[in-house]
């Protein structure tokens, strides 16, 4: 198998597996058939293979692990496209959830996110992502483990209070920057960070797998939650994108590729986050086709994808697309320009006044140049259109073998326990101190006071002896030198 079919037009319109590397783009309006469209192309990587992850904004993906039915509509589709033979079944599903809800958890670790990619997520400065950087070496020289947001929160009240000598070490560490840097780590922490980061970290390789038929094995990540935080959204498929880069050998073009991306809701990537990220996603894209690593960009509006990205894109699936105003024409326009096309199609109006399930398409060919538009009507996908009821959800969460791996989050000794460690243990010796000064300064009262009665009592002896030498000088004159003495020494002796 070197090729998938999408549709049906004038032609046949296949997609060659060895030129989906070069990337995709699949737009259109609501309700126009985007989401079968992916599906099928989805199935057919599958069955030739290819392990793919997709963005499952709607919630409606999942029942790609479930074989269809037939129904009148899907009878009717089926003879318009002249094929008898469909046949119906199921592909092998990972579901993945940042907030292990609807999932297995996937979390990342702080040190593999990295100074670099935290400070472009967190949209920091220069100055900022310096510091921010002198943070992680600290931690690194410390030996200390940043694996949670916890971690690093408490790396930066380390750097705080030993600013000083940390500055004469690494390079000044302002407390303005400190606190801006914790600032901006709340919007991530507000937005789930606080479970994204954490352990068991994903394993990368987890994702490209096949079935023990050989299929590829399908990734959804579960994003109804997600998307209402573009930021963590964009930062969990830049990592992703960015650990494939990092890991995978430089492949060229293949026979098929190792892995697809495809990225719902696209223009959350480009319209809601920070340049530097919008800047950092564009690089991975255009860097990560030599590795054997295909994207497809999923949205409403084909020009929400930046030009510099847009023109990397050599497979286009355009449904059709609705104009009510100047500036909806004017895009409109601007779409049909991206075509190749003859003189017997009007673009223009063709995106307009497409029906549901028909698309423009226009593919890679062997030489990797775009084939002349063509108006296909979309194949149906193989496995079902109905939800998942819940216990069938939860099933294929359950099955799956990744799920015990990576259920239960692991928080061992990393930089937070140890610090607060090291708290606890200064402030029990200053406690110790503290005691040891106040039991010293009662020994040295308790010594004072016994000094204090030693000379009272020397006094008092002092004073009574002076009586006796008087008394006896009286009793001498008296009676005499030796009567007193005898007297005297009787005297003595009681006392």
């Amino acid at each position: 198998m070197d090729k998938i079919l999408i549709g049906n037009g004038n032609k046949e319109n296949y997609i060659l597996l060895n030129k989906i590397n070069r990337h995709g783009l699949i737009s259109g309006a609501t309700g126009t058939g985007k989401t079968v469209t992916l599906k099928v192309l989805t199935e057919g990587l599958s069955d030739a293979g290819v392990p793919t992850i997709l963005a499952d904004v709607k919630g409606d993906l999942a029942n790609i692990s479930k074989p269809g039915k037939m129904n009148d509509k899907l009878n009717s589709r089926l003879e318009e496209l002249g094929i008898s033979n469909f046949d119906f079944k199921n592909y092998p599903v990972n579901m993945w959830d940042i907030y292990g809800e609807k999932g297995i958890p996937l979390r990342v670790t702080v040190s593999e996110m990295g100074p670099l990619m935290l400070a472009n997520i967190l949209d920091l400065n220069d100055t900022q992502a310096g510091v921010l950087n002198i943070i992680f070496k600290v931690a690194d020289s410390e030996g200390l483990l940043l694996i949670d947001l916890k971690d690093l929160k408490q790396m930066i009240n380390f750097v705080g209070e030993n600013r000083d000598e940390i500055s004469r070490t690494y390079g000044n560490v302002a407390s303005q920057s400190l606190s801006a840097i914790s600032r901006k780590l709340l919007f991530i922490e507000d937005a789930g960070g606080d479970l994204f980061f954490g352990e068991p970290a994903i394993d990368i390789g987890d994702f490209i797998r096949t079935d023990p038929s050989g299929k590829g094995v399908v990734n959804i990540l579960n994003a109804t939650k997600l998307i209402s935080n573009p930021l963590l959204y964009s930062m969990l498929l830049l990592y992703l994108l960015s650990e494939i880069y990092e890991n995978f050998p430089e492949l060229g073009d293949l026979d098929k590729p190792k892995l697809v991306f495809f990225f719902d809701e696209a223009h959350l990537l480009f319209n809601n986050t920070p340049k530097v990220l919008q800047d950092k996603i564009i690089q991975v894209v255009r860097l990560v086709r030599s590795k054997g690593v295909g994207v497809f960009f999923i949205t409403q509006n084909p020009l929400d994808i930046p030009e510099s990205v847009s023109s990397q894109l050599s497979n286009r699936i355009v449904h059709q697309l609705r104009a009510y105003s100047p500036k909806e024409l004017k895009a409109i326009n601007a779409v049909a320009d991206t075509f190749r096309q003859d003189e017997s199609m009007d673009i223009k109006e063709e995106i307009i006044n497409l029906r549901t399930g028909e698309a423009l398409v226009s593919f890679a060919d062997e030489n990797g140049a775009p084939t002349v538009a063509d108006k296909a009507l979309i194949l149906p996908p193989h496995s079902s259109f109905s939800t998942l009821t819940d216990e069938e959800y939860e099933d294929l969460v359950d099955s799956s073998p990744l799920y015990t791996k990576y259920k239960e989050a692991i928080d061992r000794q990393s930089a937070y326990e140890i610090l607060l460690e090291r708290i606890e243990k200064e402030k029990s010796e200053a406690e110790k101190e503290k005691i040891d000064a106040e039991r010293q300064k009662e020994l040295d009262a308790q010594k004072k006071e016994f000094e204090k009665a030693q000379k009272s009592n020397r006094s008092q002896k002092t004073y009574f002896d002076k009586g006796i030498d008087s008394m006896l000088g009286t009793i001498t004159r008296t009676i005499g030198r030796e009567i007193a003495r005898g007297l005297l020494g009787s005297i003595k002796k009681r006392r």
